[in-house]
């Protein structure tokens, strides 16, 4: 098979959606979220995807490729409106109803209807809504090769569309086998997009099997953060931590911020914290059920709660390739990351599709070399985000005591509801698509266990 094009950079890049070609029901919707001007993924994946050619997309967090690979289905879909017209998959649940809630938000001057099939939500309701033919299928492999196997009456015969988005961490997450057996079930008539933040040695083989003389695509390198993000280091003693957090709130008070900690404990106990201490912080992580997640997640979109205290459940390559939070200013690294490529995917959740953000990184005695490690990969330097350290020890005693009252709160809560929570314990297969800091890419099974739970 002819190895994948490369897009032709030499001629000057579109300014606008329109000069890309799209249709008014689009550039009507583009308008209402305020995209204006397309991202260097999409001026380069439009024309070639506009075309009806496969795409492989190569693009970091951040880049707006969701809307990439969206954009030319509908416009596609608004030639040949049909049914079951296009299938994206997704590694995760979050993921999958971000994809699906920027579909409606692209296509709501067409009616465009979605529906996502993930693990952990009720199978018969989700069979009642393919029976309804929606125009775009939003899924997890596991949960759609169920569907597929064990729903009277659906298949994927007339499939026109197949985007496998996060194509790494789905076969990170052992999902190979489902996408073979759906890629042994729908047309091979079609076109089909893969984007993927890295290209592995089994992404390409994916890649081989799965797409038709493709033009590829390619923005960034494997590791590096946009330049519209201003990134900053805070140096705290581990024992002050904490004070320093309330400290940043405080200034930043006006801003939605997303906090970033290494376990679950932490993020609930600081969400606790700051509620005690007056802000409206709400924890998202991986001992909440679904719908608590997406209440949480829904809460701080609407701007309800304004911190966002969260594990690396929302940090993973989301935008409209995942968690989508258009507003998110500053984002705040409680702990660094061990790894930095979750560095990069913490920080990537501001300063989205050209806008500008910050993230300020807490950085103790024993975090030193790790940062410098991060430095080394994103080849920049932090500056020193400046503080009061008065102000800041002014506040101690108080947070002092909001910590104590959380830590109490918490093991209150544990004395009453320690069973309930063996409800999700364990990785069934049904499980794998959940994206929490139990579950996560990578992760060898022997690990999986009730640790953490």
């Amino acid at each position: 098979m002819p190895s994948p094009e490369e897009a032709s950079t030499s001629t000057t890049p579109p300014e606008t959606f329109k000069e890309l070609g799209l249709i008014d029901p689009l550039l009507e919707a583009l308008d209402k979220i305020n995209f204006t001007k397309p991202t260097e993924i999409q001026q380069q994946a439009l024309p070639h995807a506009l075309e009806g050619r496969d795409i492989i997309g190569v693009a970091e967090t951040g880049s707006g490729k969701t809307a990439a690979f969206a954009l030319p289905i509908l416009q596609k879909l608004w030639d040949e409106p049909k049914g079951l017209f296009a299938c994206i998959l997704a590694p995760t649940r979050e993921l999958a109803y971000q994809i699906a809630q920027q579909f409606e938000s692209l296509g709501s001057a067409m009616g465009v209807r979605s529906l996502v099939l993930v693990g952990g939500m009720d199978r018969m309701q989700q069979a009642v809504g393919l029976a309804k033919r929606p125009h775009i299928i939003v899924a997890t492999p596991g949960r759609l090769n169920d569907h597929l196997q064990n729903t009277k009456g659906f298949s994927l015969r007339s499939l026109k569309f197949l985007v496998m988005d996060e194509a790494d961490r789905l076969l990170d997450m052992d999902f190979g086998p489902e996408i073979d057996q759906i890629l042994k079930v729908i047309p091979k008539e079609r076109t089909t997009y893969l984007f993927s933040a890295t290209m592995t040695t089994k992404v390409a083989k994916l890649q081989r099997a799965s797409l038709v003389n493709p033009i590829r695509v390619e923005v960034s390198s494997k590791y590096q953060t946009v330049s519209t993000l201003l990134q900053y280091y805070l140096l705290v003693p581990l024992v002050h931590k904490d004070v320093h957090l309330i400290y940043l709130a405080n200034h930043l008070a006006s801003n939605s911020i997303m906090i970033f900690t290494r376990t679950v404990h932490d993020a609930q106990r600081l969400s606790i914290m700051l509620r005690s201490l007056g802000f409206p912080a709400v924890p998202l992580h991986g001992q909440l059920s679904q719908s608590q997640r997406l209440g949480a997640l829904g809460k701080f979109k609407s701007g309800d709660r304004k911190l966002l205290v969260a594990t690396d459940v929302a940090s993973r390559r989301s935008s409209y390739s995942g968690l989508d939070l258009p507003s998110v200013d500053i984002v705040i690294n409680f702990d660094i990351p061990t790894h930095s490529k979750d560095y990069i995917h913490r920080v990537g959740r501001t300063a989205r599709a050209g806008r500008s953000g910050k993230s300020i990184t807490m950085v103790t005695q024993y975090d030193v070399e790790l940062v410098q490690r991060i430095e080394k990969v994103i080849d920049k330097k932090m500056e020193l985000w400046p503080t009061d350290k008065e102000e800041v020890m002014l506040l101690k005693e108080r947070v002092d005591e909001a910590a104590r009252l959380a830590i109490n709160e918490l093991k209150e809560e544990a004395k009453a509801g320690g069973k309930k929570r063996k409800r999700e314990d364990g990785v069934g297969r049904d499980e794998r698509d959940r994206d929490d800091d139990v579950v996560e890419a990578g992760v060898p099974k022997k690990r999986h266990s009730k640790k953490g739970r």
